[in-house]
C-alpha cells in the first residue's frame, strides 16, 4: 500500500511539475509531510528529509520532461545555463538554511511564498516586462502557429533572480520553478511554454547540486525515493504532452489556482501545528 501511495504521489508531482515548470517538489514536499507518520506512510518525515528526498526526485522529473520538451523545440538552453550560474550557489545557501527550520515554520513560510506567486500571476497583465537594453540577451521564439515572441533579459538580473530561485530550491525542495516561471513571464516576457520548458531544464542542474548536499547531510529517504521516481518519470512525460496542447493563458490560470490552493493548505496545517 505504501509503495502504491508513493508511486501515485510521484505521478501527480511529475505531471504537474512538468506541466507548469515546477519540478514537482511543490507536491512531493507537502505530501511527505502530511502523510508521514500516518497509516499511509508509517515513517514520520522531517522537513529536512522531505526536502532532500524531493530534490532527488526532481533530477529525474527534470530529465524526463526536458527530453520531451527538446522534441518540441521549446527549451531555451542558453537562458537556462545563464540562470544556473546564479541558482547553483543559491541552492547551497538554501540547503544550509533548511537545517534550522521546524515543521510549522516551514509550512507557514512556504505557504505565504506560493500565495504571493499566485497573486503576481493574477495581475501579470498589468505588469509590463522590463525593457531589454542593447547589451541585454535577446531571444526570439516562433510557435507552431507562426506567432513570434520577442523576449530577453539583462544577464546580471537573471543571475540575481536565479540565485534566490536556487536558495528557495535548497530551502523548500521545490525546484525553484515556482519563482522562476513567474519571473520569466512577468519580467522578461518569456512565452509561457518556453518559460516552463526552460525552467525544467535548469531544474536538472539545481536539483542535482542541492540533492547532493542534502545527501551528504543524510536528508534522503531512499525507500521513499524508490517509490516516487517511477511515477515522477512517467508523470513528467505526461505533463510535457499536456503543456504543448494547452493555451498559454490556460497554463497560467491553472498554475495560479494550484499555487493558491497549496499555499492556503500549508498555512492552515502550519498554523494548527
Amino acid at each position: 500500500m505504501e509503495w502504491f501511495i508513493l508511486v501515485c504521489v510521484g505521478l501527480l508531482a511529475g505531471t504537474i511539475g512538468s506541466l507548469m515548470g515546477l519540478g514537482g517538489g511543490i507536491i512531493v514536499v507537502p505530501a511527505l509531510l502530511w502523510l508521514g507518520g500516518t497509516a499511509l506512510l508509517s515513517e514520520a518525515v522531517t522537513p529536512q528529509v522531505a526536502v532532500g528526498t524531493s530534490l532527488l526526485i526532481m533530477i529525474f522529473t527534470g530529465l524526463s520532461s526536458t527530453f520531451a520538451y527538446m522534441k518540441k523545440g521549446t527549451v531555451d538552453y542558453k537562458s537556462g545555463l545563464i540562470f544556473f550560474i546564479g541558482s547553483g550557489p543559491g541552492a547551497l545557501v538554501g540547503v544550509w538554511l533548511n537545517q534550522g527550520l521546524q515543521v510549522q515554520q516551514f509550512q507557514i513560510y512556504f505557504g505565504l511564498f506560493v500565495i504571493l506567486m499566485s497573486f503576481l500571476l493574477m495581475i501579470r497583465h498589468r505588469l509590463k516586462p522590463m525593457e531589454i537594453k542593447k547589451k541585454g540577451i535577446r531571444r526570439v521564439y516562433v510557435d507552431p502557429e507562426g506567432q513570434r515572441y520577442d523576449y530577453g533579459f539583462q544577464a546580471w538580473l537573471g543571475i540575481l533572480i536565479a540565485f534566490f530561485v536556487g536558495l528557495l530550491s535548497g530551502l523548500f525542495g521545490i525546484g525553484g520553478g515556482t519563482l522562476l516561471v513567474p519571473a520569466m513571464i512577468l519580467l522578461f516576457a518569456f512565452p509561457p511554454h518556453v518559460a516552463v520548458a526552460t525552467s525544467m531544464f535548469m531544474i536538472i542542474f539545481t536539483a542535482l547540486l542541492s540533492s547532493l548536499s542534502h545527501l551528504a547531510l543524510g536528508n534522503v529517504n531512499w525507500l521513499f525515493a524508490a517509490g516516487l521516481v517511477p511515477g515522477a518519470w512517467i508523470g513528467a512525460k505526461l505533463g510535457a504532452i499536456l503543456n504543448t496542447r494547452l493555451k498559454s493563458d490556460t497554463i497560467v490560470f491553472v498554475f495560479r489556482l494550484f499555487l493558491l490552493f497549496v499555499g492556503l493548505r500549508l498555512i492552515y496545517e502550519g498554523w494548527l501545528g
